[in-house]
């Protein structure tokens, strides 16, 4: 009787362990929690964070362009690259030419820094110039950036006579490409309302450089004086010809 007992012990045992081991055991344990996804892009969060890009920060929020760039890279399957200029790089442009842009002229200002869809840097080396930037359609052109690939996977980034290297990948990765760049690229059409240096103050005192009034070389003869000239010539010879006639 013991020993039915125990082989029921036994048996029992063998059961609860094989049901612990079968697929449907299995499949009821817990997995481990599947990672949280990560936010929707910000483009000003990523400039934040990365430090040095308050005034482009502060011209993508008062144009909007902000939204057109969070928009393009959280919806769309071509995703978007930012090509942003530091803090210093708007520190080195001449004096007032922030100022002197219109709200439309500093819209097309940002949008020269955006590019409809995502670059990485190597496909930058390589591209076809130029590259369309969100600019094209204002003031009915088209305009681009030119890239080109040196030594050691460098970039350069030109616009007009504006050139510059990328000099960091703030975010490389896709939807969204942000590269540092540490001067401004100034679209052409926008490069006439720069501002220039004054010219000289005009001279309101006369045609000399020390301001003093210029005279001719040859001071034109006194009024008259060649008539008195003559008259002085006429007497002398009078007096001449009376002379002679009293020794005659």
């Amino acid at each position: 009787m013991a020993s039915y007992s125990f082989l029921s012990l036994i048996l029992l045992s063998i059961t609860q362990l094989l049901s612990l081991l079968s697929p449907q055991a299995q499949a009821q344990t817990p997995s481990a929690p599947a990672p949280a996804p990560s936010g929707p892009i910000n483009i000003t969060g990523i400039l934040d964070k990365a430090g040095g890009y308050s005034t482009f920060i502060r011209l993508l929020t008062e144009t909007q362009v902000v939204n057109q760039i969070n928009n393009q890279a959280n919806t769309s399957t071509e995703g978007m690259t930012v090509i942003a200029p530091t803090d210093n790089a708007f520190n080195n442009l001449p004096a007032g030419t922030l100022n002197k842009l219109t709200d439309n002229q500093q819209v097309q200002l940002v949008l020269n820094h955006v590019l409809p869809k995502y670059y990485s840097l190597t496909s930058l080396q390589t591209v076809s110039n130029p590259v369309r930037t969100q600019a094209t359609g204002q003031e009915g052109g088209v305009f681009g950036l030119n890239f080109t690939g040196s030594q050691g996977n460098q970039v350069n980034v030109s616009c007009g006579a504006v050139e510059t290297q990328i000099y960091n990948a703030v975010r490389p990765g896709f939807p969204l490409a942000v590269y540092q760049v540490d001067k401004v690229l100034i679209p052409q059409f926008l490069s006439a309302t720069a501002p220039t240096a004054a010219p000289p103050a005009a001279n309101t005192t006369g045609g000399g450089s020390n301001g003093t009034k210029t005279t001719d070389e040859n001071p034109a003869s006194p009024p008259n004086a060649s008539g008195r000239m003559n008259v002085g010539l006429g007497l002398v010879g009078g007096l001449s010809l009376f002379c002679m006639g009293l020794l005659s």
